[in-house]
């Protein structure tokens, strides 16, 4: 399995990634005081270190940007601080990290918001959807529509984490733009109902993912800012009628900024990949850096996806909870761990630092 394209170097942006392995930005809820990230997770991504480039769990880019319980943050000195702890750990380890910002929008609930508020949403739509919070899954709260005037914050806030970000010595950063989330539902006609500059047409409701993008990568360098984006999934709750023509256009514009990368989910996100029509090729040739493909990849898809120069880079998620040494299982043509899903989120070490690599494994026996 050594020689196949997964496992050869890879250029991205002024990095040079040890493979084409990514692992996937993966919640996992342990995030407690100040919502700083623990020395667990110091531990945790560490480990992973082999992959390609390690994307960081969606963090907040303010508390009103916050979506589910224990998740961390990117926008105060502790947490700023905590993450710095992980991204020397990754770099003692020879890895590479990006870390996602996110902003979840209308998912959300009252007791995450400051002052216990209704979240944000672009329209007073309410997700048919859950979240965590409270140690249980509940229905997500009603939102309210964000004023005009509120949107130059919301850039801001952006701007700010990826600044923070750097300060934290990550890579680079990805912005969430994907699976239902603010910047996915200002994009989608189900979840945008406004009239004003940011609703309607396609150019209207892209507009405030675009203007993130640029203000980021005005910030830090297009050459360290990456976005997520989910054509067709309908995670969220969100969906629209022309989805190749809206992402044709947000791509197109992405691609002008000249992001280091776009990072697609294909299908429903952690489901069916053929769930809506969609024409991933377009985006590929749209774009002019780095395509990485994600969802439902195991290592014969990611072979065959690679030969034919349909991606760069392949992400894997669940796979990279069981399994933090992935890059040398799959060389080895080894068995993968199965992921615990008790306990994907919240908890401790267990189901989170503790999954045995092939040599921790051998030294058992």
């Amino acid at each position: 399995m050594s020689d196949t394209k997964l496992f050869e170097p890879y250029k991205l942006g002024p990095i040079t990634l040890s493979n084409r392995t990514v692992m996937a930005p993966l919640t996992r809820n342990r995030a407690l005081a100040g919502f700083v990230p623990n020395p667990l997770a110091t531990e945790y991504y560490g480990q992973r270190a082999t992959a390609g480039l390690l994307i960081t769990e969606a963090s907040q880019v303010s508390q009103q940007g916050q979506g589910y319980q224990d998740t961390p943050g990117i926008y105060s000195k502790e947490q700023v601080a905590g993450w710095r702890k992980v991204t020397d750990e990754v770099h003692k380890r020879g890895g590479k990290i990006f870390i996602q910002l996110w902003h979840v929008g209308r998912i959300s609930h009252v007791d995450l918001q400051p002052n216990h508020g209704a979240p944000v949403a672009p329209s007073a739509i309410r997700a048919k959807t859950k979240t965590f919070v409270g140690g249980t899954f509940a229905d997500v709260s009603e939102p309210r529509a964000l004023e005009l005037s509120e949107l130059p914050g919301i850039i801001e806030s952006f701007r700010q984490a990826a600044a923070n970000a750097i300060e934290a010595g990550f890579d680079g950063v990805e912005i969430h733009g994907a699976n239902g989330y603010l910047l996915d539902q200002f994009a989608r006609e189900s979840s945008n109902k406004r009239t004003d500059a940011y609703g309607g047409s396609i150019e209207n409701r892209a507009r405030l993912m675009l203007e993130v993008a640029a203000a980021v990568a005005k910030q830090i360098g297009p050459e360290k800012t990456g976005i997520r984006i989910s054509p067709v999934t309908p995670a969220n709750d969100v969906s629209d009628s022309h989805p190749q023509a809206l992402f044709d256009y947000i791509v197109d514009h992405l691609s002008a900024l000249k992001l280091v990368y776009i990072h697609v989910i294909e299908g429903s996100t952690g489901g069916p990949r053929d769930n809506l029509p969609f024409d991933y090729a377009s985006l590929r040739k749209r774009f002019h850096g780095t395509y990485i493909a994600n969802n439902g990849y195991d290592l014969a898809l990611a072979n065959k996806v690679l030969a034919a120069n349909d991606a760069d880079l392949i992400a894997f998620g669940k796979a990279f909870i069981a399994n933090p040494d992935l890059v040398e299982r799959f060389k080895r043509g080894a068995a993968l761990n199965e992921p615990d899903k008790a306990t994907f989120y919240g908890g401790g070490a267990k189901g989170y630092t503790d999954y045995p690599t092939l040599e921790s494994a051998q030294a058992a026996q």
